[in-house]
């Protein structure tokens, strides 16, 4: 099965969303395998958004995702990368469509509520990023066959 990750950002936890958003992933039918609250390290960050490092916005992304608490989380099921996607949203929450998280909650790039893996590689690097295999559990929902043939 596949899994992604799943970041709220600071200001997804300061707003008070974290329920909102684990409640879209939820109604959607994905399981929850993976979640923790937890201060990001700043050599955690930089490593995260290493694809970004020579941008000019890279040193204030790494200071935002280290301001404050994120939820970290790893999702499983079926497409769930791409679906994940389509559920958080454009990048530019102006952009976003309405009734992705985004674009429900969303105001501005810089404090867009969430980060989602974009491609299945990506996301088993952020995982192993993020979490090590005891902090996740494989678990089997009773109502995956009312989700899956």
């Amino acid at each position: 099965m596949e899994r992604t990750f799943i970041m709220i950002k600071p200001d997804g936890v300061q707003r008070g969303l974290v329920g909102e958003v684990i409640g879209r992933f939820e109604a959607k039918g994905f399981t929850l395998v993976g979640l923790k609250l937890m201060s990001v390290p700043q050599e955690l960050a930089e490593e995260h958004y290493d694809v970004h490092k020579e941008r000019p916005f890279f040193g204030s992304l790494v200071e935002f995702i280290c301001s404050s608490p994120v939820v970290a989380m790893v999702w499983e099921g079926d497409g769930v990368v791409t679906s994940a996607r389509k559920l958080i949203g454009a990048t530019n929450p102006l952009s976003a469509e309405p009734g992705t998280i985004r674009g429900d909650f969303g105001v501005s790039v810089g404090r867009n509520l969430i980060h989602g893996s974009d491609a299945i590689e990506t996301a088993k690097r952020e995982i192993d990023l993020w979490f090590n295999e005891k902090e996740l559990s494989s678990w089997e929902p009773t109502l995956k066959t009312w989700l899956y043939e």
